[in-house]
């Protein structure tokens, strides 16, 4: 038999988790054909030996719907080895935009996604014409923005007829293929809907067998309760439940990760099926309106910058913040925590922290937020350095933990290459396996790679992706484990893993070679049939 390709001489980790053994991997029509001591003619044949070979990473939790669009070729991802993205987190999704809509949902989603091109779009046709890129997106429907479509960002309980319009898109993107639901709690409008709403939400995602993925209501003092509340959904509704990025954010949480972990192996246990993904920094991203009460932003970021512009605004939000900590961030050391990231109005200041802009002006770091956002219209993304290490290596240690970068697909050119965006976005799976695997030993690199890959496909149903075996899609992640670390950083984050040897390869193709990348787009739209299966 001559197959298309084969990858001799490796160290194969499978992906369920057991340790890696010598052998070959043939391919043919972008499937795996063969494993072990392969027999026959291949066409290409590339050696690996001294490397790892392994399903190809699978990013549970990412923005990269804002940037795909406009960066197909997904460098800083596929450069990590990610092969599969899933988009549209955290209740932010760029699709249903409704009649009359899009101005609404571009304003809103302006500090995350200031470059891309909003349109009136039912979430069907978001998916049928959603462009050829480097890897492989399974889209979910977002609970704020089905709330601004048919709410706007009213802070009530919805009437009848508006909770059966948002089950009534939800239900289109679902019938359409979407893998689920995704909600944002922790921020407006999300965080006006109370239990009941989602769990009539989720009933229609039960419906389609799809799941839940959801940003929990708190991440910092009430983070337990929030995990709870998770909980609580996937035990009532009987479907799966993703608890995104997992933290304990502020310092009076620290040490709350076990704790955290603990609820969901027991919730496990008793047949509930809730999962738990993050990002190995002690720093997280949000918008900088996220960090403020939940109170300023309502209205919409309008009505927002017109009222910080007063006394009264600031001085409660200054006692407000002094009482309980950030909005969803808890309590940190001081401002020199909060570091601009990307602004799309005043770029000069990428970089910079907002305690050394208070100390440049002379002025209360409240005041310098709030004259801030009204300058660069709501747009501001920041990184807030607010967990514990100790509770990072509790997460990368546990089983039950997924890896999710939470971060973009951008490069080091073009237009996703501008401000100082968290490393995460280039670096957050080369970290686990070159900091917390090969220089830590924090656990072995089968379980590690089991938690990107296997483990993953597992929550998300993948039907054929996530194992090396016999009729998967070949989307494979070649690496030394010598050479296989990220670069980035907090000041110098547009930097590509180490690891001249890497390769990577989506649908058979190979998307990136040696550590550089191809420029081919074999990825394509996850959709999930009725049965619940993804392919």
């Amino acid at each position: 038999m001559t197959y298309d390709l084969l990858l001799k001489g490796g160290t194969l980790f499978d992906g369920s988790g057991r340790p890696g053994e010598r052998g070959d991997l043939a391919i043919t029509d972008g499937r795996i054909a063969a494993l072990g001591a392969v027999q026959g003619d291949a066409k290409r044949v590339i050696d690996v030996s001294g490397l790892a070979v392994a399903p190809g990473f699978i990013d549970i939790k990412t923005h990269s719907d804002f940037t795909l669009p406009i960066n197909p070729k997904a460098e800083s991802k596929v450069r990590q080895g990610v092969t599969t993205e899933i988009i549209g987190h955290c209740g932010f999704s760029v699709a249903p935009v409704l009649p009359g809509k899009v101005d609404l949902l571009r304003d809103y989603l302006s500090p995350s996604a200031p470059w891309l091109p909003f349109k009136e779009m039912s979430f069907p046709t978001y998916l049928d014409t959603f462009p050829a890129t480097a890897v492989n997106a399974g889209m979910l429907v977002g609970h704020n923005t089905l709330r601004l479509m048919v709410m706007g960002m009213d802070n009530r309980a919805p009437t009848e007829a508006e909770l059966k319009a948002m089950c009534d898109l939800l239900e289109d993107g679902l019938k359409a293929g979407a893998l689920g639901l995704s909600s944002g709690l922790f921020t407006s409008p999300g965080s006006y809907a109370k239990p009941d709403e989602m769990i009539a939400l989720c009933r229609v995602v039960k419906k389609y067998n799809g799941g839940y993925f959801t940003h929990i209501r708190d991440e910092s003092n009430n983070v337990l309760d929030a995990v709870a509340e998770a909980i609580h959904v996937a035990e009532t509704v009987g479907i799966h439940v993703e608890i995104v990025h997992f933290k304990c954010s502020g310092v009076d949480n620290w040490g709350k990760a076990a704790v955290g972990l603990k609820m969901i192996a027991e919730a496990k246990a008793r047949g509930i099926d809730v999962d738990c993904d993050s990002h190995p920094y002690t720093a997280g991203s949000n918008p900088l309106k996220n960090l403020m009460p939940q109170w300023v932003q309502a209205g919409g970021v309008p009505a927002m910058i017109e009222r910080l512009a007063l006394k009264e605004t600031r001085e409660r939000i200054r006692a407000d913040i002094e009482r309980d900590g950030l909005n969803n961030w808890g309590r940190i050391p001081n401002w020199d925590c909060v570091q601009i990231s990307i602004s799309p109005h005043l770029g000069q200041y990428a970089g910079r922290t907002i305690a050394d802009l208070a100390r440049e002006r002379n002025a209360d770091p409240i005041d310098v937020v709030c004259d801030y956002m009204i300058e660069d219209k709501g747009a501001t993304r920041v990184l807030v350095i607010s967990i514990s290490e100790e509770d990072i290596q509790a997460i990368v240690k546990s089983p039950l933990a997924l890896v999710g970068s939470d971060g973009n697909c951008v490069a080091t050119y073009g237009i996703t290459s501008q401000g100082m965006p968290h490393p995460r976005f280039y670096g957050s799976f080369p970290r686990i396996l070159g900091h917390y695997v090969h220089e830590l030993g924090l656990i072995p690199v089968e379980l590690a790679i089991h938690k990107m890959t296997g483990a993953t496909a597992r929550a998300l149903r993948l039907s054929d992706r996530g194992l090396l075996k016999e009729g998967y899609r070949a989307d494979i992640t070649v690496f030394d484990p010598d050479d296989f670390t990220d670069r980035a950083t907090y000041g110098d984050p547009h930097q590509y893993p180490t690891g001249t040897r890497t390769t990577v390869l989506v649908a058979g193709e190979i998307v990136v070679e040696n550590a550089t990348h191809t420029g081919a787009l074999p990825g394509k739209v996850l959709r999930r049939d009725m049965s619940g299966a993804v392919s």
